[in-house]
């Protein structure tokens, strides 16, 4: 790919005319793999259209959002630190996106913005592909941030054994457990809260998880969120781990390979949610053509 110049950051749907121009939205943005996995999709179902970055200033994401779509823009993906700009950004928001309480994909229909959260769908179908049951399983999710909030909803609609969600301190926690207290219960999913010190006392937590999942930000700075007496609570060999980072083994990675569990990092999260923001954009019917595990298989190799 070639190095990337201050015009590759700020993508003018003016500039294409004729074909449909989208972006994804980040600060900062030169890192992102998704303008090669759109393009991917774009090449898949014989789509003519361009795919950009832009990088806002941490304060103008509404600003660069108004100028994209004014110049004729279609679509958008966003991503750290805007999903909740975007959020407050679009006039209409998917039922998901609400529950989500950030936004990850924005479109234009109608003259008016819509904004929906594809993360969580995109966590569950890459869980789903990689073979491991989320019905009747024991979840533990880390973290109770964005990233967190984003995934429950679609996790809890896979019916569950229960969904704990361990976080720093508790109030955070709770407050994810109250607003899905619904859901869960709709689902007869046993929905709880944790701190992260719990997870280190065996009567807090007496039993290992099936499926242990990091959305805390830790990765990124080669930290895990679980102390070391965690561990032995929480993973056996027959324990998944995922961590939401992609591109390396975390060190909560780590420590679940050390007590001979599985793990995966989170690039075909990535890809998936942007599968279904392809879609959302270009129409659901080409799911029948694309195939985001194909495009994954790239990004792997």
């Amino acid at each position: 790919m070639s190095s990337l110049n201050s015009t590759d950051l700020h993508t003018d749907p003016s500039l294409y005319a004729g074909v449909d121009v989208y972006a994804v939205a980040g600060n900062p943005i030169s890192h992102s793999k998704s303008p090669s996995i759109q393009q991917g999709f774009a090449k898949q179902a014989k789509q003519k259209m361009h795919y950009g970055r832009l990088q806002p200033d941490l304060h103008s994401f509404a600003q660069t959002a108004k100028t994209f779509f004014a110049a004729g823009g279609k679509g958008m993906n966003v991503t750290v630190p805007f999903k909740l700009d975007a959020q407050l950004f679009a006039d209409v928001l998917t039922p998901r996106a609400q529950l989500a309480g950030a936004v990850n994909t924005l479109w234009i229909k109608d003259g008016k913005i819509y904004g929906d959260n594809t993360d969580g769908a995109g966590l569950v179908r890459d869980l789903l592909a990689q073979g491991i049951a989320l019905h009747e399983s024991r979840i533990l999710l880390l973290g109770a941030g964005g990233a967190a909030r984003g995934v429950i909803g679609p996790l809890l609609e896979q019916s569950p054994k229960c969904l704990v969600i361990a976080n720093r301190s508790s109030a955070k926690a709770d407050e994810l457990v109250s607003l899905y207290a619904d859901l869960a219960a709709s689902q007869e999913v046993a929905l709880e809260s944790r701190t992260l010190a719990d997870l280190e006392d065996s009567a807090a937590t007496p039993h290992p998880f099936d499926l242990v999942i990091n959305a805390t930000a830790a990765g990124l700075q080669d930290a895990s969120p679980l102390a070391a007496k965690a561990v032995s609570n929480i993973f056996v060999p027959s324990s998944f781990a995922y961590d939401m980072v992609y591109g390396k083994t975390t060190p909560l990675m780590q420590q679940a390979l050390q007590r001979g569990a599985r793990v995966s990092d989170g690039l075909g999260m990535l890809v998936e949610q942007a599968a279904d923001a392809f879609l959302l954009w270009r129409g659901s019917e080409l799911a029948a053509v694309i195939d985001p595990r194909a495009i994954l298989a790239e990004l792997r190799s």
